[in-house]
């Protein structure tokens, strides 16, 4: 489903990305763990269209459509999803006025037609009730006075409205308590399907106690060093990166 090879990315004239070579096929949840620095968001970025992030040599495709040729709003038609490690705050824009442009612009870009305003309520509500969300909170200037775990359950809220084609989770776990965290994993496992692929970016191992991925990449200085089970990333917790950033 998502094919990257030997992908170089800089940003601002330094080279971040390194020859990754990277494949998740339909139906698997991948899991990236690094340090800080190893390249893990600027991947999620370059793969995403950021401006700023170069790539500069090598492939990604999703599903056979390649992704570096496409502008931002063309990957995301494609089905690309990205959750952000910081959601940015847009004041003047209501959370559910956000959610209706975004899934009738993506209906759109599928040829279908667009959901008028009660029908797009109706689904938002009820998604937003298994992630413990409420209607004055969906009122509420997008992300603007959010806290942490709010910023992350709106996005898992995002995730299961628009239901993308391959989703990139860059530290969805960030700012979680124990209970906000089980809630977001609970709403990302009901999305596995046959059809969708999953990239997880996280530090920890903890995220993964509750998403469990079927293969977790250790990524060390721009290359993927590593690539295991879901064990891996219990070695991880227990010995750290040293080994890997050595290596690499």
């Amino acid at each position: 489903m998502l094919e990257v090879n030997e992908l170089h990315v800089a940003v601002d004239g330094a080279e971040i990305i390194r020859g990754l070579t990277l494949s998740v096929p339909a139906g698997e949840m991948h899991a990236i763990m690094g340090p800080n620095g190893s390249g893990k968001s600027t991947l999620a970025y370059a793969l995403s269209g950021r401006e700023g992030y170069e790539v500069t040599s090598g492939t990604a495709t999703l599903r056979g459509a390649d992704l570096l040729a496409l502008e931002p709003e063309e990957r995301a038609a494609e089905g690309l999803f990205l959750s952000f490690q910081y959601p940015v705050e847009i004041p003047g824009l209501s959370a559910i006025a956000f959610l209706k442009a975004a899934l009738n612009a993506q209906r759109k870009a599928r040829g279908e037609e667009a959901l008028p305003a009660p029908a797009v309520l109706k689904l938002v509500r009820a998604k937003a009730e298994a992630l413990k969300i409420s209607d004055e909170m969906l009122k509420r200037p997008l992300n603007v006075g959010f806290s942490g775990g709010e910023k992350k359950r709106f996005e898992a809220l995002q995730l299961s409205v628009l239901q993308p084609r391959f989703a990139i989770l860059d530290e969805t776990d960030s700012g979680l308590d124990i209970d906000a965290l089980k809630v977001v994993a609970d709403s990302v496992n009901a999305l596995r399907a046959p059809d969708r692929g999953f990239l997880i970016i996280t530090h920890y191992q903890r995220l993964l106690e509750y998403i469990r991925p079927d293969k977790v990449h250790v990524l060390a200085r721009g290359r993927i060093a590593q690539t295991g089970g879901p064990e891996l990333a219990l070695e991880l917790e227990r010995e750290g990166y040293d080994k890997y950033s050595r290596a690499a």
